[in-house]
């Protein structure tokens, strides 16, 4: 009520600036006195012939400028406002009172509201959800392939976004309208047979194993592709087959790929061992040789991989081979003796520390 009233008062005062000026006639207050003034001039010009201040001829001329200007405050006094002139004014003053608060009212309606409560403060500085921003660019996009469904570039930014939010039904549905509008990739086959088996709840399906055999048909070097390719032979029961993919993919990677850790210890967990491939004539002649020597062939290649780190210790990934190698053959204390030696070794490199650390993370060894 009292925002209202204080309205009313802006509106008032606005309407009587207005009309103020219009309330004012246009003559100027002392039209009487003037006249009288003239004539009083007149008067003094003849008292000054007399008395011989002033001559014929300037007392003539004065006489004419002065009868001049009594005659025009005369008329003015006696000439009415003229009837174009009220109408203006009354038009005025009737735009004032009536189409000031109607033009007022009517910007504010829309623009304002009395009745609107306060906004608490701490409504005001809580930050919306983390993923507030990503759902509404999610609907934003879909709502765009509702309209244009053929629009394979748009699944293809859509489909990931789903999968990161768990929506793995969707994504599925995504990755299948992104390869069939944007192209066939191995990156996408790969893409679909991880949304598959998340949508599965982690395990690869058969639908999800022909996508990623389908991936690595197009791109044998496929890195995610053949990750689950050996998952799903673990899964199967095939520990050896899926230790087989995860060495094939350490043999081929670089030193610093930064999947490694993952296959390592996906590796370590079925059992393989993750020392460095042998040789061809070393792998034929491993095939003749019975479990015991092969044993003793793995040993003594630990043994010099051992024998190498203690001359060069800042090898992080031999470190992590010589550890692996030993939780393999089941020397745990032979594991957590190189882990010390390792740390030792690396001790004065920061980053080198932290790779080691993150790798012996993934091994089970963090202590």
């Amino acid at each position: 009520m009292t925002l209202w009233f204080v309205f009313a008062l802006m509106t008032a005062a606005a309407v009587f600036a207005v009309l103020w000026p219009l309330s004012r006639s246009g003559r100027p207050p002392n039209d009487g006195s003037e006249a009288a003034v003239y004539k009083d001039q007149l008067a003094e010009i003849e008292r000054d012939v007399a008395a011989g201040l002033i001559g014929g001829p300037e007392a003539a001329a004065a006489r004419v400028e002065i009868s001049r200007r009594l005659l025009a405050a005369v008329d003015q006094r006696r000439d009415p406002p003229t009837a174009s002139n009220v109408r203006l004014r009354r038009c005025a003053a009737i735009i004032a009172l009536v189409g000031l608060p109607i033009v007022s009212v009517a910007f504010y309606l829309p623009l304002g509201s009395p009745r609107l409560g306060d906004f608490p403060l701490a409504q005001r500085s809580r930050a919306p959800g983390a993923n507030q921003p990503l759902d509404n660019l999610v609907a934003q996009v879909e709502q765009h392939l509702e309209k244009n469904p053929t629009d394979g570039r748009g699944w293809s930014v859509l489909a990931p976004v789903l999968a990161r939010l768990g929506r793995y039904d969707e994504a599925v549905r995504a990755y299948h309208n992104s390869i069939t509008y944007a192209g066939d990739s191995a990156a996408r086959r790969a893409d679909l047979g991880e949304a598959i088996t998340g949508a599965a709840g982690g395990v690869v399906t058969a639908e999800a194993k022909a996508e990623f055999e389908r991936a690595v048909a197009l791109d044998a070097d496929e890195v995610k592709a053949s990750y689950f390719l050996g998952l799903a032979a673990e899964q199967d029961g095939h520990g050896a087959e899926a230790a087989s993919i995860w060495q094939a993919m350490l043999a081929k990677a670089p030193a610093d790929a930064p999947w490694r850790p993952l296959v390592q210890s996906a590796l370590a967990r079925v059992g393989g061992s993750a020392v460095p491939a042998l040789p061809d004539n070393a792998v034929a002649a491993a095939k003749d040789m019975n479990e015991a020597e092969r044993g003793a062939m793995i040993h003594g290649m630990v043994d010099r991989l051992a024998s190498r780190l203690k001359q060069n210790g800042d090898d992080v990934e031999g470190w992590l081979r010589l550890v692996r190698a030993y939780m393999v053959m089941g020397e745990r204390d032979k594991a957590r003796s190189a882990l010390t030696e390792a740390r030792q070794a690396v001790a004065n490199d920061a980053e080198r520390l932290r790779q080691l650390n993150e790798g012996l993370k993934n091994l089970g060894l963090d202590g």
